[in-house]
Parts: structure tokens; C-alpha cells; sequence
């Protein structure tokens, strides 16, 4: 694929999306080279505004909805070449499940200091520096938070 041909795909934007201290993580059924964990993320419609493609894409992958709070960065993924645009955003509703089973396998609610175990290659810095600075004074009560998570979903699933 020639430099140009990338330059028309739509761009990938991920929901870096923030609640209670913790931030989610969703596994792809296939990998992108490395890659099997990641933000909620999906192409942008023709003319969809990242914050729109952002919302839509988190409700369809996981069945949460969320506000937009601020676009964090932009680059070409070093792992898959595409054009990524990063959202911060946080929780208005609803639990997180995996609600489109055909590209998701599961997902899961992470601190801070345990992303490089989900995501080894490292996590973009700019949204790296998002999740450390709002945050980062809620870290232990991001910890507590994950807990309750992770007990009430496995309670769900039963």
C-alpha cells in the first residue's frame, strides 16, 4: 500500500476511556501484528468527527456510553501503519461488556501500572501522560474500583 492509498483510509480512533482510576482494555479475536488488547476503537465513518466515530464505535463494541472529553493525540501506528486519533473519554452509562462477540473476545478494566501486562509494546505517550495526570491522586481507589469491577462481572457471567 503506497504512502498516498494510506493517506484516504479513514482513520482508526480509539476511546481511551476513564472510570474510577481504571481505564478499558478490549481483546480482538485477531491481532493486528502484536496487538491484542487495545482502547475501543474503529474506523471513522466518511465525515464522522472523532468524538461521534469515538461514541458510536465504544456503544457497539461494549454497550457503555460515553462522553468525550478531550482528543489527546494523533499518529500513525508504528505496529499497523494506520492514521489513529486518541479520545479521553469517561463513562455515562451502563456496564461494560463484550457486546460485539465477532471482533471481541473479551475485555477488562486496567490501572495505570499494569497496562505494559496488556499492552507490552508501551501505550502512546500523550495517552500515557492523559491516564497519569488526571488520575494519577486516584490510583488506589482506581485499585479498589478494579476489584469491584472484576467481582461484579464475574458475578454476571456467573
Amino acid at each position: 500500500m503506497t504512502q498516498s492509498t494510506m493517506s484516504h483510509d479513514p482513520p482508526i480512533v480509539a476511546a481511551v476511556i476513564v472510570h474510577e482510576g481504571v481505564t478499558l482494555l478490549v481483546r480482538r479475536r485477531v491481532t493486528e501484528g502484536s496487538l491484542a488488547w487495545q482502547f475501543p476503537a474503529g474506523e471513522a465513518m466518511d465525515g464522522e468527527p472523532p468524538e461521534a466515530a469515538a461514541v458510536r464505535e465504544t456503544a457497539e463494541e461494549v454497550g457503555i456510553t460515553i462522553a468525550p472529553r478531550k482528543i489527546i493525540g494523533k499518529r500513525t501506528h508504528p505496529a499497523t501503519g494506520r492514521r489513529m486519533i486518541y479520545v479521553g473519554c469517561d463513562v455515562v452509562e451502563g456496564t461494560a461488556t463484550v457486546v460485539d462477540t465477532d471482533e471481541l473476545s473479551d475485555l477488562a478494566w486496567c490501572a495505570v501500572d499494569r497496562l505494559a501486562e496488556y499492552v507490552p509494546a508501551g501505550v502512546y505517550p500523550p495517552v500515557l501522560d492523559y491516564l497519569l495526570a488526571p488520575y494519577a491522586p486516584g490510583r488506589q481507589q482506581g485499585e479498589q474500583a478494579l476489584e469491584q469491577l472484576e467481582s461484579e462481572r464475574k458475578e454476571s457471567h456467573g
